[in-house]
């Protein structure tokens, strides 16, 4: 397992700020015992800190007629919605919830090309919120599959997170099991599809990322 490569200069200076309480709690005249409380609990937080930005190993096998899911997370919504950013069609929209604690690298759930990256400024509702979709800060991703199915990810800040990483543009030739991005700190991840799409997860579903069904084209 290794960690997100833009996660280094968080990890470091989160680690340098708790050395720099750390040491000042201990050459100050506080009691013993909260010196020691605030140790451990420093060291505790640095290590879920640096545990969200793991990145595991995980093995796909493409296959065009399934989408696999873009991240892991928590099945929120499966329903039919119109898609009005840019598909402008009614759909199947699979919503994923990403707690802090699951694995926030984002990946390409099926295989073609990037014809529409855009990001969108917004509030930060929590993610579970129904009207996080539209409102909330997000970045929204188009990829055209060679028989011409448009496939529209969203990668959605939540209440907690603040900074959404899409490495993909407009243009891009992009492979099932590529690298999307990644959410910092809790969000969401939508994904709108045609109604020839036949969904395989269903509400309340834990789903993981690379390796999980979402339905079959």
């Amino acid at each position: 397992m290794k960690l997100y490569f833009k996660s280094y200069p968080i990890i470091i200076g989160i680690g340098l700020l708790i050395l720099i309480v750390n040491v000042w709690c201990f050459c100050s005249n506080i009691f013993i015992g909260l010196k020691f409380a605030l140790l451990a609990v420093s060291l505790l937080a640095y290590f879920l800190v640096v545990r969200f930005f793991r990145i595991p190993k995980r093995l796909i096998s493409k296959n065009d007629n399934l989408l696999i899911s873009p991240a892991d997370g928590t099945i929120v919504a499966v329903e039919c919605v119109f898609e009005n950013e840019f598909l402008k069609t009614d759909c199947h929209k699979v919503s994923i919830f990403m707690s802090i604690f699951d694995v926030h690298q984002n990946r390409i759930p099926t295989t073609g090309q990037v014809v529409y990256s855009k990001y969108h400024k917004g509030k930060y509702l929590v993610a579970w919120n129904p009207k996080s979709s539209l409102n909330n800060e997000r970045n929204t991703v188009v990829i055209q599959r060679t028989d011409g199915v448009q496939v529209l990810i969203r990668q959605i800040a939540g209440f907690v997170a603040r900074r959404i990483i899409c490495n993909v543009k407009q243009g891009d030739a992009v492979e099932q099991g590529d690298e999307l991005g990644f959410i910092m700190f809790g969000s969401r991840v939508d994904i709108y599809l045609p109604l020839s799409f036949k969904p395989a997860v269903a509400m309340n579903e834990k789903v993981k990322g690379n390796i999980s069904i979402i339905g079959h084209f």
